[in-house]
């Protein structure tokens, strides 16, 4: 059974390794360009393991800003992942200490998502299925960040290529998978409007944690539906 949960976790996070992936080359090509080594940008993505907060710890490396700026720019960006672990928690209760540490360092978006609808159908979430789909898309994204280091200059600038639409196309399916729970349509609404008026009056990241904020603001005080039922 444990073994079966691994394999089912491998094939569920393929496909969005396979979306993902491209990202991490394109991490490592810009992550030479803005002076780091090879090394730097490996080390980087084994030990952050976050696209986005990755990008912007990169552009901001090499503008002489202050260490505690960068650190609380890439924690705004990943603020999100706090209310992620909060959400999972109670789905990883089993896990043991160990295993919770590997498990929330693997946390990533689709991570999340899948967990959730995992607990939704009434499957546990086995630390096997979690490891499974969570390395294979981690080892790629790592292995292909270090191709992205050593052959990124070959190709030019990388962002002419046009890999970036893919990241808010997943996003937004990913977000899509989610329309049947509670208040689903004016929680993603007011969340929308908040994070783009914080994009232009206050700028990136922050208007990720200011849109992700507004959200559960307004989950908190609206009221829940009946069980079986869903408001939109």
């Amino acid at each position: 059974m444990q073994q079966s949960d691994f394999w089912t976790g491998m094939r569920g996070g393929l496909p969005v390794m396979l979306s993902a992936v491209p990202f991490g080359g394109l991490f490592g090509a810009l992550a030479v360009q803005n002076g780091m080594s090879v090394t730097d940008a490996a080390l980087m993505s084994a030990l952050c393991f976050a696209g986005a907060s990755q990008m912007v710890g990169i552009e901001l490396f090499g503008k002489n800003v202050e260490p505690w700026l960068i650190v609380l720019s890439i924690f705004a960006v990943n603020f999100r992942h706090i209310l992620y672990s909060a959400s999972i928690a109670p789905h990883l209760n089993h896990f043991t200490w160990p295993q919770k540490l590997i498990a929330f360092n693997l946390l990533t978006d689709p991570q999340y998502a899948e967990a959730e609808r995992r607990a939704e159908r009434g499957i546990p979430v086995t630390f096997s299925w979690y490891m499974g789909f969570g390395l294979v898309i981690y080892v790629p994204w790592l292995l292909v960040t270090i191709v992205g280091a050593l052959f990124g200059r070959f190709i030019g600038d990388p962002r002419m290529i046009g890999l970036d639409v893919l990241l808010p196309v997943y996003f937004f399916g990913m977000l899509m998978s989610f329309r049947s729970r509670d208040h689903w349509l004016p929680i993603v609404l007011v969340s929308s409007v908040v994070s783009v008026a914080a994009y232009r009056i206050v700028g990136s990241p922050w208007h990720v944690s200011f849109g992700a904020l507004s959200g559960v603001l307004l989950a908190a005080f609206l009221p829940v539906a009946p069980k079986g039922e869903a408001t939109r």
